[in-house]
């Protein structure tokens, strides 16, 4: 960085003497002309152009996300009436230095920048019009020079359709026809995995995929140019990178915009060289598998499906019926074992036909969406949230705070009582119902697999939970004798049940670590102070309805948890994910990071500045937030006048902000200052502050003569 930096402010020198006259001419090892595909112009027929580039050897230029450089910019001067777009940019490659060091991303050689011109349809007949352009590159090798040209294409105008010009048609076609593009017969999915994201290209059948290994190429600095990739084979033709993350990108940032680009290319004979990626990620992760382990992962899912359904028959609304239901299939068989094991492979029917409807409501969704899956419903805060409160309250009952299941047991024993074999089917339907809310650690990665997978895989998955859970009735019914090794119920059980909630708070701390990727600062920590109220209300509710309370404790107890469920979830329900497109169209204030160089960039820009010192540990300053940046007069007076906002976190050990606030004789947080247009000095804020203070600091300034036209 420190080298490249020197090879620019060199550079920049050579432009600076070069535009003041005292250099007469800077060297330039890139040759720049403006061609066409065809040799003719028709009224509003679009023209195809490209800037040809010519390199020097060693020599290069840089594409739209140039990593250090600075990209190629081509400025248009056309006649009246003509419109130009953008320029199509080929897959760049990685460039380096002589010292092998990565310096970013870029063209070497020969290369054609395509750009589509329209002339206007109403283009007068003449012999010719002629099209120029400035171009501008910065070209490096190990030292930086910019390069500029001014350019001129000359065509005549016809009414005839134009014909392709011999020398630059088919390589411009053959630019255009490897431009990095989505491509049907890939699928491309990715998904945040703490500092980094996971990418996976995916072939939607079999292909010739060369050995080579990909590279990525961020389009907006998403992924460092010069950080290094993890690519893995998925043993499918595919590919699943692991991209570390920019340290300076915030957390919201929702897409991955880039280039998957090989050199052998993504199809057999070297065609399609890149494919587009513009990607949602996704909250949720998955496993760069090697070659055999696709197959292998089934099974382990299914193992883990059927311990999962097995482990169920352990909790306490499930177990204590366990052996009297089976002695009811033997008195409702009336001994005869032949229509014992009957009874029991009706009531496995039953529990199949449950998971099997889940599974088909599943394959239903999936119909109606693209890609619908757990990890697509885990991209919504919404639904994120939901899950942790509805984990959190299941572990709370599990844990013993409050009981709720019983009488779905006590209708499941009238209900196994009916004769015939209608009455085990129905028995089974409602063992599952019963199971709903128990968990086990082994349940949840299988019903998560059965979410991400093929229909077929989710019908197996399913089938592979219920068999689990049906198995002791129908193994008992086949041997009913093993009925007494049951173990007996007892203490032993409640002892079990309160464990395997542990599994169940886990899974509430992940999906909250989930949606702090997804809402604001503020918005999260919302969110976990309803889970504290949410818990207080099923708490009140357990306390004050334990059987034999009396009606007045009952009514008290169910108005807690409505009045404390409904504040607790009100006040922590996402409002929105914290992307800063998505706050600022919702009329929020966007936070840039403060350092000395950003407050010295925008008052050079002549832009007024907030900026707010602060720490997620300091509740004074959280006080300040809630107070001041939510007020919907404080957030229409930034906005209105453009106010640039930065926010120095303290949170963790900071040296600069820590000089910072020394520079002013401060040692703490909150620490508000106001730089103004015009001023030497910023005006310094109290600690507690109010929306009438920080618009008064404003104002005042509006009124000083010192202040500068600014904005």
């Amino acid at each position: 960085m420190i080298s490249f930096l020197l090879r620019l402010f060199l550079a920049c020198t050579l432009a600076a003497v070069t535009s003041s006259g005292v250099v007469a001419a800077v060297p330039s090892h890139v040759t720049a002309s403006l061609v066409a595909a065809d040799t003719s112009i028709e009224p509003g027929r679009p023209v195809l152009v490209a800037l040809r580039l010519v390199h020097d050897a060693t020599w290069h230029t840089y594409w739209k996300n140039p990593g250090t450089g600075l990209p190629t910019t081509i400025t248009w001067h056309l006649p009246p009436g003509w419109t130009a777009g953008e320029i199509q940019w080929p897959a760049p490659q990685l460039l380096y230095d002589s010292r092998k060091n990565i310096v970013g991303h870029g063209f070497e050689g020969e290369v054609f920048l395509p750009v589509t011109l329209t002339p206007p349809t109403d283009l007068a007949l003449a012999p010719e019009v002629t099209i120029t352009a400035a171009a501008d590159w910065l070209m490096c090798q190990d030292l930086c020079i910019p390069g500029k040209a001014d350019l001129a294409l000359t065509l005549p105008v016809a009414r005839e359709v134009p014909k392709a010009d011999s020398v630059w048609s088919a390589k411009i076609h053959r630019t255009l026809e490897n431009l990095p593009r989505p491509d049907p017969a890939w699928t491309v999915t990715a998904a945040r995995e703490g500092k980094a994201i996971r990418l996976r290209v995916t072939p939607a059948r079999s292909t010739e995929v060369p050995a080579q290994e990909p590279h990525f190429f961020s389009e907006d600095g998403l992924i460092p140019f010069d950080a290094p990739q993890s690519v893995v084979a998925d043993g499918k033709g595919g590919f699943v990178f692991t991209l570390p993350v920019s340290p300076d990108v915030p957390t919201g940032v929702s897409q991955l915009k880039g280039v998957v680009a090989s050199e052998a290319g993504w199809w057999a004979g070297g065609r399609q060289p890149a494919l587009r990626v513009d990607a949602q990620i996704s909250a949720v992760s998955f496993a760069a598998t090697a070659p055999a382990a696709t197959a292998t992962s089934l099974v382990t899912t299914l193992f883990l499906a059927v311990a999962g359904g097995l482990i169920l028959n352990l909790m306490p609304c499930v177990f204590p019926v366990l052996g009297i239901k089976i002695l009811g299939f033997v008195n409702q068989a009336g001994h005869q074992r032949r229509k014992v094991v009957a009874h029991g492979l009706t009531f496995t029917l039953g529990v199949l036909v449950s998971f099997w409807s889940l599974a088909g409501v599943l394959a239903i969704l999936r119909a109606g969406g693209d890609q619908l899956g757990w990890g697509f419903q885990l991209q919504s805060p919404v639904f994120v949230y939901g899950l942790a409160l509805l984990m959190l309250v299941f572990a709370l009952n599990m844990s013993g705070v409050f009981e709720f299941g019983l009488r779905a047991t006590a209708v499941g024993g009238e209900l196994q009582s009916r004769d015939g074999y209608a009455g085990s089917f129905f028995t089974g339907i409602l063992a599952t119902v019963v199971a709903t809310p128990c968990s086990a650690p082994f349940l949840a990665p299988a019903l998560g697999a059965a979410l991400a997978v093929s229909t077929v895989e989710s019908f197996t998955i399913f089938t592979a939970i219920g068999l689990g859970l049906s198995m002791p009735y129908l193994l008992l019914s086949i041997f009913p004798a093993a009925v007494k090794m049951l173990p007996r119920p007892g203490a032993w059980m409640e002892t079990f049940k309160q464990f395997m909630a542990f599994p169940l708070y886990a899974t509430t701390a992940f999906l909250m670590w989930v949606l702090a990727a997804q809402t604001s600062e503020e918005g999260f920590r919302g969110a976990l102070f309803s889970l504290v109220l949410v818990a207080m209300a099923v708490w009140s509710y357990g306390r004050w309805t334990a059987p034999g309370a009396s009606p007045g404790r009952v009514r008290l107890g169910v108005g807690a948890l409505v009045f404390l469920g409904t504040v607790g979830i009100w006040s922590g329900w996402p409002r929105g994910i914290s992307t800063a497109a998505d706050a600022a169209a919702r009329g929020e204030i966007v936070w840039e990071p403060w350092s000395p160089e950003s407050v010295a960039r925008y008052r050079a820009e002549g832009r007024s500045i907030y900026v707010d010192f602060t720490a997620r540990w300091c509740a004074t300053c959280q006080t300040n937030k809630k107070l001041v940046f939510a007020s919907q007069e404080v957030k229409e007076f930034l906005a209105r006048e453009r106010v640039v906002t930065l926010r120095g976190d303290w949170t963790n050990k900071n040296p600069q902000i820590t000089a910072e606030l020394a520079a002013y004789q401060r040692s703490a947080v909150p620490f508000n200052v106001i730089w103004l247009p015009g001023r030497a000095s910023p005006a310094i804020l109290p600690e507690l502050l109010t929306p009438g203070i920080v618009l008064e600091a404003f104002q005042q300034n509006v009124q000083s003569p010192a202040h500068g036209t600014g904005n």
